[in-house]
């Protein structure tokens, strides 16, 4: 097993003590007994402190020192996703780029566009399509969700309407759905998402095999209508759901999929939560040969307070327990994009753009806050660079490097847990520092050292 640094600092600490703290042998006769005692008392307690100092600088970066392997490929504009809410009525399109908008929370699943058997609603799709190709945006359309009158358990309750979370009780009801859809948006629409978070109830109630028998029509349903069209699996969520991905993968689902979804939600924890979860996914990706198909987030955010009302935190210690002031939410956006692209995630859906809790925008859909800001100021950032690094140093600092054609380079850094001035290496030849409120200021011998804290700032070697 490969030892991390850490460790083995730890180790050749313990075998210093051990070796230093060793009776001796060869104590002289006739020594005073008393000052032998004294002796051995005094160099026992020096070896602990000896062993404490080791191991307090062994374990002083609370993460580990991790060392990521970012993709080699320049960054896309498509890692950068939104969900919008209420584009269709009252949200008008958003001033913050972004390359990509899934349809979730959007009147665009299954009972909103066939609410009875034979009876299509397309207008809100259509809006969300039309605009998302007016803006040169890729959509991500869920598939999902039972209409009641379709549904095998049309009682049961869920997060929306009685019967949305089970399976249909036709599955030539859900291959018409599909074919409809795939049909309607063809060439327009090239990316599919089988269902919701299946590993909640509010969701989806039935089993894993109904699942992967779902995702299947579902798939040969899309690539018979457009061969192009791609599918991404079902997004399971949180801790929990990478038990409920093995049980699908270990099923068959995998063969049906050309994408891997996840929704890697750490709410209300920090942003680094997410490089383990990451990790824990891809490996059981690669249990089941995926880990070479695309790794998606297909939503993730957290509560962030709002400008024109007052966001209350959830009850207890869950999800959205935590309410972000826009300072902190505007930090975690950046950490987030970073750590993702970093860790093998190629899209990120922020959730969300309108939403009155977790929104970047007041619940209006007008008034952007200033997360709203710090997220193109992040996308300006990473677009179009290749990453060449992401790691953490001594001090529990992340420092992610970044290279453009034209001998540029950058290195965005942050510390999530204090603040401390920093000056940069002298090799890094960094002449300025940007933040996330779009303010730019020149590193030199006038102003050496910068402050870095659990907002992310970068430096440049040059203006890009």
């Amino acid at each position: 097993m490969k030892r991390s640094k850490r460790q083995s600092l730890f180790m050749l600490g313990a075998v210093i003590v051990l070796m230093v703290c060793r009776p001796s042998s060869q104590v002289a006769k006739g020594h005073d007994e008393t000052m032998k005692r004294k002796n051995s008392k005094s160099l026992f307690v020096g070896c602990l402190v000896l062993l404490a100092a080791i191991c307090f600088r062994a374990a002083g970066n609370p993460g580990g020192e991790v060392r990521l392997a970012p993709p080699a490929d320049p960054i896309p504009r498509t890692l950068f996703g939104m969900h919008i809410h209420h584009l269709a009525t009252r949200t008008p399109w958003p001033g913050t780029k972004f390359g990509a908008i899934r349809l979730w929370d959007s009147y665009a699943a299954w009972p909103d566009v066939e609410p009875e058997k034979g009876k299509w609603n397309f207008a809100g799709v259509d809006k969300y399509v039309a605009q998302a190709e007016q803006n040169g945006v890729e959509v991500l359309l869920p598939l999902g969700l039972s209409p009641t009158w379709a549904s095998a358990r049309p009682e049961e309750k869920s997060s929306n309407r009685p019967g949305n979370a089970a399976p249909a009780k036709n599955i030539d009801d859900w291959r018409e759905y599909v074919s409809t859809i795939a049909t309607r948006y063809k060439g327009r629409v090239h990316y599919y998402e089988i269902w919701n978070e299946p590993n909640l109830k509010d969701f989806y109630t039935g089993s894993i095999p109904q699942l992967v028998e779902v995702a299947r029509i579902a798939s040969t349903t899309l690539k018979e209508v457009d061969p192009t069209n791609l599918v991404s699996s079902p997004p399971f969520t949180g801790v929990h759901g990478v038990n409920s991905l093995d049980q699908y993968l270990q099923a068959g689902g995998g063969k049906y999929v050309d994408v891997i979804g996840y929704h890697f939600y750490v709410n209300p924890a920090e942003p680094e939560q997410m490089v383990q979860l990451i990790q824990n996914v891809k490996n059981v990706l690669a249990k089941y040969g995926q880990g070479g198909k695309p790794l998606w987030d297909t939503e993730t955010g957290w509560a962030i307070q709002n400008t024109q009302s007052e966001v209350k935190p959830a009850p207890g210690k869950g999800f959205n327990s935590v309410v972000l002031s826009q300072e902190e939410a505007s930090a975690y956006i950046a950490r987030t994009y970073v750590l993702a692209w970093a860790t093998g995630v190629s899209r990120l859906y922020w959730y969300a753009w309108d939403n009155g809790v977790m929104g970047l925008a007041d619940a209006d859909g007008k008034t952007a806050k200033p997360p709203a800001k710090a997220y193109g100021i992040v996308e300006d950032w990473l677009v179009g660079a290749k990453m060449l690094s992401c790691t953490t140093d001594l001090d529990g600092s992340w420092v992610a490097e970044l290279s453009r054609p034209g001998n540029y380079h950058g290195w965005i850094v942050w510390n999530p847990t204090r603040t401390l001035n920093s000056t940069p290496p002298a090799y890094r030849k960094v002449k300025q520092v940007r933040d996330l409120a779009g303010k730019t200021e020149p590193v030199n011998s006038e102003r050496p050292s910068v402050t870095i804290g659990p907002s992310p700032v970068l430096f440049e070697s040059q203006a890009p």
